[in-house]
């Protein structure tokens, strides 16, 4: 059994079938984990997502910051943007059953026999394993209850900018998703900032990437993220970003993890948008 994950697909259908046709994607034996964000700004993101929910267990996806946007329109609780390519979901005859399985997904997974951590975006750095899986659930367990349309409303903005453990309501419940959905720069506090979405050197210099920052207590964990395009491609300090922009124009790609410390990695070549390259 092989497991591979594949960074941010973005609605980026024939790049994704093209990807694992190159890896011989084996869909009885091997399994597939997603970064986060399924859907949104290319071609085909009902594809996408009717074929990742087709492969059951044998897929993993962490949600994304487009994946909650969609589950917040849906709800009636955020507008469609210019650049929103969600409408097809919306008036799909499958829609509720979609929306359903994309809500039940979880914002980490950790596979303690393969030593990975997946999610979209980063960790804060006070915490640990135990502590981002603590609230992983604890968020998860809105999304998945009677409450979501209440928490949509209170879940766009950037404030608070920092963890701390006595935060309440949904003050709280944002800053845990912005670190998992958002996050790309904090300072030398741990404090976010989501404006910059540049690569390496671009953000003000008190930032850093968040896999950088001093005293991170996940550090020894091997992180897989994606959502940073800016930065691709990208392998250090115990994380790799698979965000390689396909989206962009870029590339999609994949690592295999069952193969010992040595990854491989695979890549297919985008078109604009995410749209097959010409012949």
């Amino acid at each position: 059994m092989a497991v591979y994950v594949i960074g941010d697909v973005q609605g980026c259908y024939q790049p994704l079938q093209d990807l694992l046709q190159k890896i011989r994607f084996d869909p009885v034996q091997d399994r597939l984990w997603f970064t986060g964000d399924l859907v949104n700004r290319g071609p085909q993101s009902l594809e996408v997502l009717r074929f990742v929910k087709g492969l059951a267990d044998h897929a993993v996806c962490v949600l994304g910051n487009h994946d909650l946007h969609l589950l917040a329109i849906a709800q009636g609780k955020a507008k469609l943007k210019p650049r929103d390519t969600l409408d097809r979901i919306l008036s799909a005859p499958d829609r509720e059953e979609l929306l359903e399985w994309l809500r039940h997904r979880p914002l980490l997974h950790h596979d303690a026999n393969l030593g990975y951590t997946l999610i979209h975006a980063g960790l804060l750095p006070p915490w640990s394993l135990a502590d981002a899986r603590r609230l992983a659930r604890e968020a998860e367990t809105v999304f998945r209850g009677d409450v979501l349309g209440e928490f949509f409303t209170h879940m766009y903005g950037d404030l608070p900018d920092h963890w701390r453990e006595n935060l309440q309501g949904f003050d709280r419940l944002r800053v845990i998703i912005n670190a998992f959905t958002r996050l790309r720069y904090c300072d030398l506090e741990g404090n976010m900032d989501l404006r910059f979405k540049g690569p390496l050197g671009s953000a003000p210099p008190d930032f850093m990437p968040w896999f950088q920052a001093p005293g991170r207590r996940s550090r020894d964990l091997r992180i897989l993220f994606g959502h940073w395009s800016a930065l691709g491609l990208w392998q250090g300090d115990g994380v790799i970003c698979l965000d390689s922009g396909c989206l962009w124009g870029r590339s999609l790609t994949a690592v295999r993890l069952d193969v010992g410390d040595a990854v491989s990695f695979f890549h297919v070549d985008c078109g604009p948008h995410g749209m097959p390259l010409a012949d």
